[in-house]
């Protein structure tokens, strides 16, 4: 099996061995229904953290402050850490799943503050887009328009593998004040990119939705379904903020 891009969904996520005496009776494994209610739970959280963060930094700028980006950087390394923990310790995927929302919604509050005090306005766009995307993409998967074939996997795993090495060498040039040309601009090449990167992140939707069925079909134990939830959590903030980086380029050229 060529495994999904999402380092939360690898080869034998859902049929390791082991999980298996773990589902004592049909009550007890994971099921679509179950992994998409903690989805929305996921969500929720998400929502509620980063709508503090975004209260709390938009009053500053309304009151002249400069807003403080300590709960930015404690939810950055926070869901970090917490990312790692739930890949490794699957089975405290109920506990470290939310734990790891929380921690994302305060950075994602404090992103979104910072891209809608350049743009207003943009950061709905985002949300809308983003919830948009993933309803298409349920809906291509569902009617079986889109398969996760083998050559399909690879395919969005090659691509995803390189959008992650080319921010890689971006980042790395960072420190020595430069960058790579033309792909964080909002010329028509950087845009060109964003839009390949917007695609690519959709596509890695079709991988975790089909990996999330195999679990269900496997009769993996009921903790999966929050381990579920946390990787399409994973593939939908990459979505969301993908997003917000080419709506910001395409109003740039305005």
């Amino acid at each position: 099996m060529i495994r999904s891009s999402n380092p939360a969904l690898k080869p034998g996520t859902f049929s390791n061995p082991s999980f298996m005496g773990l589902a004592g009776s049909d009550t007890e494994v994971m099921t679509i229904k179950g992994t998409s209610t903690k989805t929305l739970i996921l969500l929720g959280v998400v929502l509620l953290t980063s709508f503090w963060t975004w209260s709390n930094m938009m009053e500053a700028f309304r009151w002249g402050q400069t807003p403080s980006m300590t709960y930015l950087w404690i939810g950055l390394i926070g869901g970090m850490v917490l990312a790692m923990v739930t890949i490794f310790k699957k089975t405290w995927a109920p506990y470290t799943a939310p734990l790891y929302a929380a921690f994302e919604g305060l950075v994602l509050g404090g992103i979104s503050v910072m891209f809608e005090m350049q743009f207003p306005g943009i950061v709905s766009q985002a949300v809308f887009a983003t919830f948009g995307v993933f309803a298409v993409m349920l809906w291509l998967y569902r009617s079986k328009v889109l398969r996760a074939t083998p050559k399909f996997k690879l395919g969005v795993m090659a691509a995803t593998g390189g959008i992650m090495f080319v921010y890689m060498i971006s980042w790395v040039l960072s420190f020595f004040g430069t960058t790579i040309p033309f792909i964080h601009e909002g010329g028509l090449l950087g845009i060109g990119f964003s839009l390949f990167v917007v695609g690519i992140a959709a596509l890695n939707l079709i991988l975790d939705f089909d990996l999330i069925e195999e679990g269900a079909r496997q009769g993996a134990p009921k903790f999966m379904e929050w381990y579920g939830a946390f990787a399409l959590l994973v593939t939908l903030i990459w979505l969301y903020l993908e997003i917000l980086r080419l709506l910001a380029k395409m109003q740039r050229r305005r």
